[in-house]
């Protein structure tokens, strides 16, 4: 029989994530909100909520990290640079400007959060669109589907993969080494749909790109440094945890943001107050909250009685359940924001492969730094797989997807829920059916 405090967790969760899915307010608050209920109502105390949050404090210093790495290389221009520089390569032909928007977007946004870079990337795209008379909309869709995608090819491509891969505990090497050929095979699969997807402008050949003002790199001794300062975040978030003493990816991320704010200071391109005002803190509030609500969850059972009708379900056919995640997940990612879905996820998958037997007791505490059996993490990367690709399914699947149609109206055009869904839904069913069979071949 549930108890009072198990329905009003479960309750509140399910009202969040519809007022989000229906967009009746900003994600944040309705997440803040749904949060601050729990403790008004003593499902928990308010030391309980801040202890949530500290458990899950590697997702939130690593995306917190990489946004002011990312906020502080703004004022070079590099990210207009480098998107006039693709127009410009495309030399009037629609087919490269299309692979070019693939090109630069992927390595960016396997590093990069993928809605800060689609914020940095995607203003840029509808007024050289307009230059040379080409319909911006599509190109932005292809933006945040790659972007989505790439989000897979590293540990720290997307909230999603990093919160599983934190909880599994995976290094950034180990993560390259056994995922990340699945986000090779996403990207691989939106290439081989672009010429069908995007026809028309496959085929159009446009004018008038030789005589763009494109834009020029701004501070190149300050780009040159911080550059440098990316260059040695990424190298430690490849090797950091095989050292001697091991610097987890959140430690790298924010040292290369105090690094990052060093430079501004000293080179004047920016002031501290500039950039840290402009950091998507309602994004990390919103995850803040999120990880609250599962909380809530968590410490009222909901989770535990949830994860015995899992194992009831499934039993310990693993098989079966990576290749079922991989769609269920997928699903319903394209309907509910995938950082709650996974948040929710990854307690319940835990708790149910504690109930068939597959691995101990100790594993389920926040503070396991252990391996997992090498036999479940397939289930695993098969709900980084579902959640991360699910997002290309619809308007409301992933942040990157709702940032594009906001940037898209400012400039007069809007990209409704069914001209979305014309270009997502098939790249992402056809990603889902890739990365199942990937799941099967390679470790089922």
């Amino acid at each position: 029989m549930p108890t009072i405090s198990a329905a009003i967790s479960v309750t509140v969760f399910i009202v969040v994530i519809l007022t989000i899915v229906t967009e009746k307010t900003h994600m944040t608050v309705a997440a803040m909100l749904g949060a601050l209920l729990l403790v008004f109502t003593n499902v928990m105390s308010l030391s309980e909520a801040i202890n949530y949050i500290a458990q899950s404090y590697p997702t939130l210093a690593l995306f917190l990290g990489v946004m002011v790495l990312v906020r502080t290389l703004e004022p070079t221009q590099i990210f207009a640079y480098l998107a006039g520089q693709m127009v410009k390569l495309a030399r009037g032909s629609g087919k490269l400007l299309l692979l070019g928007i693939v090109g630069i977007t992927t390595p960016i946004c396997a590093v990069l959060p993928n809605a800060t870079t689609v914020m940095l990337l995607a203003p840029l795209i509808p007024p050289l669109a307009q230059d040379i008379g080409i319909d911006f909309v599509p190109l932005l869709i292809l933006m945040v589907v790659v972007s989505n995608s790439a989000g897979l090819l590293t540990l720290v491509g997307d909230p999603a993969t990093f919160i599983v891969g934190d909880a599994i505990n995976i290094s950034f090497g180990d993560y390259l080494l056994k995922v990340s050929f699945g986000g090779v095979l996403a990207i691989a699969t939106i290439l081989l749909l672009v010429p069908t997807l995007f026809r028309k402008i496959w085929k159009t050949n446009f004018s008038g790109y030789e005589t763009l003002k494109l834009p020029t790199v701004q501070h190149p001794k300050a780009l040159t440094i911080g550059a440098i300062i990316t260059l040695l975040v990424l190298i430690f978030f490849a090797i950091g945890e095989t050292l001697p003493t091991p610097i987890a990816p959140a430690a790298v991320a924010l040292m290369g943001a105090a690094l990052s704010l060093m430079l501004a200071y000293h080179s004047k391109i920016d002031t501290i107050q500039n950039i840290l005002g402009d950091i998507d803190w309602s994004t990390l509030i919103f995850f803040m909250s999120v990880f609250i609500l599962i909380g809530g969850m968590e410490k009222t059972g909901v989770i535990n009685q949830l994860s015995q009708v899992l194992a009831v379900t499934l039993g310990g056919n693993l098989a079966f359940g990576a290749v079922l995640l991989v769609f269920v997940v997928g699903l319903l990612s394209s309907v509910v924001p995938n950082i709650p879905l996974v948040v929710a996820m990854v307690p319940l998958l835990k708790q149910y492969l504690f109930e068939v037997n597959l691995i101990g007791a100790d594993t389920l505490s926040p503070d396991f730094t252990g391996q997992f059996p090498p036999e479940v993490l397939p289930i695993f990367y098969a709900m980084m797989f579902g959640a991360t690709l699910g997002g290309n399914g619809t308007l409301v699947g992933a942040s990157a997807n709702i940032v594009a149609a906001g940037i898209s109206e400012l400039h007069g055009q809007k990209i409704s829920f069914g001209i979305f869904l014309r270009y997502g839904l098939p790249i992402m069913m056809a990603q889902l059916v890739v990365t199942a069979l990937f799941i099967t071949i390679a470790y089922v």
